[in-house]
């Protein structure tokens, strides 16, 4: 998958949207938006047009309507931050899991929210980790995103473990002033 470099202001902007999503599941205003990163709703707008160009972000239309994150988005923040694989905790059923390195979090199907899916690579032992299980990956290093998920199946040849997401929470950004 080819990296998309974002600018830090692109960066910012999807970060409060994603933020944002978490917290509401519904399309976000770009007042929201500007709000949280302290920038007028054109600016939010324009910026919009660019993040929808690089299919990171969808446009809802209607009354209700704003943006929602793709699943690009979030790899898009992720990808980049990758350098140090063995800072990505890994949880099972609660417990810290020793001995084990996340390589990448592959996020697939984000678009059909009842098929969510997270593809975890590890490397080291996943013996212990059965279907039903519940597995918790993250934070990352630089998203600080955690995804929750329970164990729908293995890849054992691959080390993969195939999440079905509960959640993803990636933490507001401190504000810089």
């Amino acid at each position: 998958m080819s990296s998309i470099e974002l600018t830090p202001s692109q960066k910012k902007i999807l970060r409060a949207l994603t933020n944002l999503h978490s917290d509401s599941e519904d399309a976000i205003k770009g007042e929201d938006i500007a709000e949280q990163v302290d920038r007028n709703p054109g600016t939010i707008r324009n910026q919009m047009q660019s993040l929808k160009a690089l299919q990171l972000v969808e446009g809802v239309p209607g009354p209700k309507g704003g943006y929602k994150p793709t699943a690009a988005a979030y790899e898009a923040l992720e990808i980049q931050q990758m350098d140090d694989p063995a800072a990505v905790p890994l949880e099972h059923e609660g417990e810290s899991v020793e001995g084990v390195i996340v390589e990448e979090i592959d996020l697939s199907s984000v678009h059909h929210p009842e098929l969510c899916r997270a593809e975890v690579h590890i490397q080291g032992p996943t013996n212990d980790i059965h279907e039903g299980d519940s597995v918790t990956v993250g934070p990352t290093p630089l998203s600080k995103l955690v995804i929750e998920g329970t164990l729908d199946g293995k890849d054992d040849t691959n080390n993969i473990l195939i999440l079905r997401i509960d959640a993803m929470i990636a933490p507001a950004e401190e504000p810089e002033h």
